[in-house]
């Protein structure tokens, strides 16, 4: 029988070797579409049909009635489970990239007869004071595909939900027999308001840092000011580019927006210019603010110099005439005087006491 240390190296060779062969053999797990996809309904009459829908069988559904569309919400997929999807609904491989990828500016495509629109999504970081914060705009992306008998959209981001959306809708079917462009238009509605609502949280803080700017003594630093500018940059990146894909919309851009759903785009491009018209105001009473924080510095720099200069001013005359008294020379005028002492303490007191009554009157003191 072979000695022990003779059998491990190879033993040692088919272990490594079973690894190799077995490592390829071994299944990929790969996350279901379910597993992205929030919701899936089909709408009919602007009526949600009852059961639970696969996306295939949705299309499939409206398709055979030749009526209705299919509204199915994804929350950031990967590229191998929205591939499916997009084979199914016949989506442009283009505009698939960018709402995988993410990270676009808003913009709205058209590709033969599929819109692509993306729109950004904002949301107000609460904290307990806007002079200590370091996030105060947070940013998401909602990607719409619009179909003549569908729209997918695609979330990025945790508070891009559209829930409240689709239960609005869900309760108006007059406005759902619009088809998935009414969606569309309230998606982008939805979005604007949030715009909204982050432009008047924005404007508070903006409100109390310039109170905190013109207090005297404040402690207000010019760095948070550039923080909130960094902020208020982020929130206009995401606002206006979206002007042009909204005036795009409302002037017939595609033939999938339909006349009537128009007017509607342009309630919110309304809209979406006071936003725009806010966050301008933002950044130039930012820009005061910061120029004023400046000044405030500058002034009080003035002020803490001209207090030394006073206070040296004052300790320099009883220094200058016991330097002259201290020279020890014999023959100087009142050192023989009884009352010499006193008498240059009475004139060091009477000259400080009238440079810093000058000085009080001044306001250097």
């Amino acid at each position: 029988m072979p000695p022990l240390s003779s059998i491990r190296p190879a033993i040692r060779a088919a272990s490594r070797i079973t690894t190799r062969v077995s490592e390829p053999l071994l299944p990929k797990l790969r996350v279901p579409v379910s597993a992205y996809v929030v919701d899936c309904a089909v709408y009919v009459d602007g009526e949600r049909l009852p059961g639970r829908w696969t996306h295939d069988g949705a299309l499939a559904e409206v398709r055979r009635r030749e009526e209705g569309f299919v509204w199915i919400g994804l929350h950031e997929p990967d590229e191998d489970q929205i591939t499916g999807i997009a084979d199914v609904f016949g989506l442009h491989e283009l505009a698939v990239e960018d709402a995988v990828h993410a990270h676009q500016r808003p913009k709205v495509e058209r590709y033969d007869d599929m819109l692509f629109m993306v729109l950004k999504t904002v949301c107000y970081v609460g904290h307990a004071e806007p002079t200590t914060a370091n996030e105060i705009v947070e940013t998401g992306e909602v990607m719409a595909f619009l179909g003549h008998d569908f729209i997918v959209t695609v979330r990025h981001g945790n508070h891009s939900g559209l829930r409240d959306v689709r239960r609005k809708l869900e309760a108006d079917p007059e406005q759902l027999c619009l088809g998935p462009s009414a969606v569309l238009h309230a998606i982008a509605d939805h979005v604007v308001d949030s715009y909204l609502d982050v432009t008047a949280a924005i404007e508070n803080d903006i409100d109390e840092m310039e109170a905190e700017v013109f207090t005297p003594r404040s402690t207000m630093d010019a760095e948070q000011i550039y923080v909130m500018k960094r902020e208020v940059l982020e929130l206009r990146r995401a606002v206006v580019p979206l002007a042009t894909p909204l005036r795009k919309l409302t002037e017939g851009y595609s033939a999938l927006i339909p006349h009537d759903v128009r007017s509607y785009f342009r309630d919110v491009d309304d809209h979406l210019v006071t936003v725009v018209e806010r966050v301008a105001g933002f950044n130039e009473l930012l820009t005061t603010l910061v120029d004023a924080s400046l000044a405030k510095i500058t002034m009080q720099q003035n002020n803490d110099m001209r207090k030394i200069t006073a206070y040296a001013a004052l300790i320099t005359v009883p220094t200058m005439i016991a330097g002259i008294y201290g020279m020890n020379f014999e023959y100087m005028p009142e050192l023989q005087s009884p009352i010499g002492y006193p008498a240059v303490l009475l004139t060091i007191v009477a000259i400080c006491a009238y440079l810093f009554r000058q000085f009080r009157r001044n306001h250097w003191l």
